[in-house]
């Protein structure tokens, strides 16, 4: 059975900076795709970033150049740093990890952390 716990979320001011932690359990960690998706009140959850096994990075246009995905194999954690906040940032933040298995993806998340960007 996977588990993820994310921790890290809060409050924050505009312009301020959050490193969110995943830590993963269960499951062959380096085989999965990780990553952190977002869902503010009102909205789809959607993607925020993605690192695959080998690496490769995806990020959402909406922060590009403020936020840096990475893992780390050894611990089973994905992190996720984001600088220079705007309140539009504000939402749950999943940590997310998937695998495909043939043609099915498989899909684990967290309970998620709460990230608020107000003065």
């Amino acid at each position: 059975q996977v588990q993820l716990a994310e921790s890290g979320g809060g409050l924050v001011q505009p312009g301020g900076s959050l490193r969110l932690s995943c830590a993963v359990s269960g499951g062959i960690f380096s085989i999965y795709t990780t990553g952190w998706y977002c869902q503010a009140p009102g909205k789809e959850r959607e993607l925020v970033a993605e690192i695959t096994s080998g690496g490769i990075t995806t990020y959402a246009d909406s922060v590009k150049g403020r936020s840096t995905i990475s893992r780390d194999n050894g611990k089973r954690m994905v992190y996720l740093q984001m600088n220079n906040l705007e309140p539009e940032d504000t939402a749950v933040y999943y940590c997310n990890v998937n695998f495909m298995a043939g043609v099915s993806r498989y899909d684990f998340w967290g309970s998620g952390t709460q990230v608020t960007v107000s003065s």
